[in-house]
């Protein structure tokens, strides 16, 4: 039996209840209390931390996120803090230069933001743009959210894409003032410019995933939520492959549960009836988990793509990109729930929000009722009669407070002071009883927890702007936001009873903080960092 003893702590049990220390065996919580009760139990062999009076919290779980893509952006050029479209294009030049083999068929980034450019024009970049940085190999780069892309001349080129051509379904290509495709894509277009950019090999997914691993468990996740089939890789055999040799082998520093991507509900229909979820070896106890079928129902509020009741108040006519029709939902959310098939479905907009509920509603076993723990991924703009109806139906929402870093400065511009102030109502649905977990969409935000809970607490920005607080009503206190990223989370995934807490028989996934989150400067909660986090009672982290 391995023991394992943290004392002198400050160990957050649940609101207004800590422990001093907490016994750990064979990577199940045993007992928390006193420093005394729990030495008491240790045996010869047990090992002993200090925790020197910090604070120690749950292991945080990222209810969605895109684990590979974080891999992934650590081998790229760094595109997202670029000050404007030139300075974008300087910087693929010298990525180019400094390396020539892994760009000699192909470059691709993920990042850039044109309403963040303080230099010369806020606008998307475009074929013209990245022809500057070569106009022989596809460059394809991405905005943060992923909902639309920038392709060069190259990219159009392989595509046989002019003028005329039919556009895709659930997505568009541009056409410029010249009457010819002018680079930029959306929603289900984006996989077309995607496409010619050479594939990353499956040995590189491997290494990028424990890349990405590692920097996950360095900022406090023990696990993840992700979405990473379907996406990154659209080899669906080869990726379920490569997670199971990296969990068989011991590999993989924290937990993680598969949210799978399908676009056809005739691919999913083969996956249920002869792919992973067949087949599929997955342990009860096991650290890799299958999850749900994820669906993207809109786009992003920043590149005005996700689907709204009314036209955007800054682009007059348009009402967002919806990516999987309301027939389609319908019957991807019919077959997962013959299957028995959690279903997650990518939100933003408010009509997406509606139309997604009623499909969900058609499935539902009564009302009220959602066994199966459908969610609405982001569930960004609201207003009080939807924020009513979603907690009424228990569906489950991931939210991703970190959003408001950026999304505050723009939804008022896109969508009105009104339905603004009803938005990214994290305190509202709480207060209706709805079920709330917490991620970040990474790489759309950074991983890292710590940020994503000071926008809840304080809904201002990095900077601390608006002084106030984004509609402060709908700020929440930190409990409610470590609980979200702790046991609500583990709820979206049907382990409330085993994981979010620190208590007896359940699972060791802990925390240690360089500060107390609960006592600190709010303004200070995004500086966070672990001290040391662990996985089933395992460090896998130490500072």
């Amino acid at each position: 039996m391995k023991q394992t003893v943290l004392y002198n702590g400050k160990i957050y049990l649940e609101r207004a209840r800590f422990a001093q220390a907490v016994l750990i065996e064979d990577g199940v919580f045993r007992m928390v209390g006193s420093n005394d009760e729990v030495r008491a139990l240790a045996g010869p062999s047990c090992t002993f931390i200090d925790c020197e009076g910090r604070t120690v919290v749950p292991g945080l779980n990222d209810s969605h996120m895109h684990l590979l893509m974080v891999g992934e952006g650590l081998a790229q050029v760094n595109i997202s803090d670029c000050a404007s479209v030139e300075e974008m294009v300087r910087r693929c030049r010298d990525f180019m230069r400094a390396h020539p083999e892994a760009c000699r068929h192909g470059l691709h980034s993920v990042g850039w933001n044109q309403d963040l450019f303080t230099e010369g024009e806020k606008r998307i970049p475009t074929k013209h743009d990245l022809d500057q940085i070569s106009t022989e190999i596809p460059i394809v780069l991405e905005r943060i959210c992923g909902h639309i892309v920038t392709g060069n001349s190259k990219v159009i080129e392989k595509l046989g894409l002019t003028g005329s051509s039919p556009q895709y379904e659930g997505g568009e290509f541009g056409i410029g003032a010249d009457g010819a495709p002018n680079g930029v894509f959306n929603e289900n277009a984006c996989q077309y410019a995607l496409s010619t950019i050479p594939p990353i090999t499956i040995e590189q997914h491997e290494s990028l995933l424990l890349q990405a691993m590692d920097y996950a468990v360095a900022h406090g996740l023990t696990s993840v939520q992700s979405n990473d089939i379907g996406t990154s890789t659209h080899d669906y055999e080869r990726g379920f492959a490569m997670f199971h040799k990296v969990y068989d082998e011991g590999r993989g520093k924290l937990r993680y549960r598969h949210q799978v991507a399908f676009y056809k509900p005739e691919d999913f229909r083969r996956y249920l009836t002869e792919g992973e979820f067949r087949r599929g070896r997955y342990a009860p106890d096991g650290w890799l988990r299958l999850g749900p079928l994820k669906l993207f129902k809109d786009g992003s509020l920043g590149a005005r793509t996700a689907t709204m009741r009314h036209e955007y108040r800054d682009d007059p006519g348009n009402f967002g990109v919806e990516a999987t029709s309301d027939a389609m939902m319908d019957e991807f959310c019919r077959l997962a729930a013959d299957a028995g098939v959690q279903v997650v479905t990518h939100v933003i907009g408010d009509a997406a929000i509606e139309h997604t509920v009623a499909s969900y509603e058609k499935i539902l076993p009564a009302a009220g009722k959602n066994p199966l723990r459908h969610g609405l991924v982001h569930c960004q703009i609201t207003d009080m009669p939807l924020l009513r109806r979603i907690a009424a139906d228990d569906i489950i929402t991931l939210y991703q407070p970190i959003f408001l870093e950026y999304d505050l400065h723009a939804v008022e511009s896109r969508c009105g002071r009104e339905l603004s102030s009803t938005s990214y109502a994290f305190g509202t649905l709480d207060k209706l009883g709805g079920k709330i977990s917490y991620g970040t969409d990474s790489p759309v935000e950074d991983c890292n927890p710590f940020p994503n809970i000071y926008s809840a607490v304080t809904r201002r920005d990095l900077k601390g702007l608006p002084a106030g607080g984004f509609y402060p009503q709908e700020c929440v206190d930190v409990c409610t936001a470590v609980d979200a990223y702790t046991l609500g989370s583990a709820y979206a995934e049907f382990q409330e009873d085993v994981k979010g807490r620190i208590r007896g028989g359940f699972l060791a996934d802990l925390v240690v903080l360089d500060r107390d989150i609960f006592t600190c400067d709010p303004m200070e909660i995004k500086d966070i960092l672990p001290v040391l986090t662990m996985v089933g009672g395992e460090i896998v982290y130490r500072k």
